[in-house]
């Protein structure tokens, strides 16, 4: 099982100034002559551009996020940014190492996420609302589920939980525990809520199901805890991880039976669009979800405007 990183420390200052003292041959008590520049103390005060390299730090390239994020440096002038592609894994990486060598940085993020809880960050406003409202995440089948696992079809048609709820298990997870063990414990913890989504549901007698997911904290939380519910009842359950656009594919076509797993309306929208027509969406199993840019809580900037400064 993949490990994840773990919290190493947050960053409390940042530094943002570069100051160069004049080296003169007069007695520092003499009064410069006139005109001469090179006696006089010079501040140099570095961009919040220059801090950053002029680089935004991003997921996958595929990821909705990613093309959300190039609108925003169109819509806010940010000629001179790039968009760095990498992997939620390394984007926290990223994020982490600069955090504790009290840099700045500016990553492409959303909630839930267990880096708020490990880090002190704040979302950049989107006074142009490139970003969008909050988001939701979606529970999807495919076509025929209903009929041929109804018991299952059923949990997934009742599951909804709250962020805090998902963030109980990506903390745990991010402090080193097993995945599979997280879910685990989560649910022991939290019979009331399970036995809703369970209500009135048959056990089953092994039966296969295959979920997919995308290989993000958040859906590595939800993904290991549904499975366990379906396990629960009887299911034999396969957990497949993959990139989102392959994910949404393998809903569609039936090679996997489910995902819980869809961000909507923005992150996951061109797949979405694409497949629509090939499942069935069960609508969401949790709201509240935001994306966006995000930055640690000691650098100075409130905006994605400041980030022309």
């Amino acid at each position: 099982m993949k490990k994840y990183l773990k919290r190493l420390g947050i960053a409390t200052g940042l530094s943002l100034t570069l100051v160069a003292a004049g080296c003169g041959s007069e007695d520092a008590s003499q009064e410069a002559p006139t005109g001469d520049s090179n006696d006089d103390a010079v501040t140099e005060e570095v961009s919040v551009g220059e801090q950053l390299d002029f680089t935004i730090t991003g997921i996958d390239a595929g990821a909705g996020i990613m093309a959300a994020t190039e609108n925003a440096i169109e819509t806010y002038g940010l000629d001179d940014y790039q968009l760095q592609p990498s992997s939620g894994a390394a984007m926290t990486s990223a994020l982490d190492a600069a955090i504790e060598r009290e840099e700045a940085i500016v990553v492409t993020g959303w909630t839930p996420h267990w880096k708020f809880a490990a880090y002190d960050l704040k979302y950049l406003e989107d006074p142009e609302g490139v970003f969008g409202a909050a988001e939701s995440i979606h529970t999807i089948v495919r076509e025929g589920l209903d009929a041929d696992l109804p018991e299952a079809y059923q949990v997934l048609d009742n599951f909804y939980w709250t962020p805090d709820h998902m963030g109980e298990i990506m903390v745990e997870v991010n402090e080193g525990a097993e995945p599979a063990d997280a879910a685990a414990a989560w649910i022991e913890g939290n019979q009331d809520i399970v036995s809703e989504w369970t209500n009135g549901v048959d056990a089953v007698d092994g039966e296969a199901i295959t979920l997919a997911f995308v290989a993000w904290d958040s859906e590595i939380a939800s993904t290991h805890m549904i499975g366990a519910v379906l396990e629960s009842i009887g299911y034999d359950v396969t957990l497949m991880s993959m990139e989102p656009g392959p994910m949404f594919t393998a809903v569609a076509t039936g090679s996997a039976d489910a995902m819980v797993a869809a961000w909507l309306p923005a992150t996951h929208e061109s797949y979405y669009e694409d497949f629509k027509e090939d499942f069935v969406d069960l609508g969401a199993n949790l709201d509240g979800a935001k994306i966006g840019l995000v930055v640690p809580a000691y650098m100075d900037i409130d905006s994605i405007e400041d980030l022309k400064n």
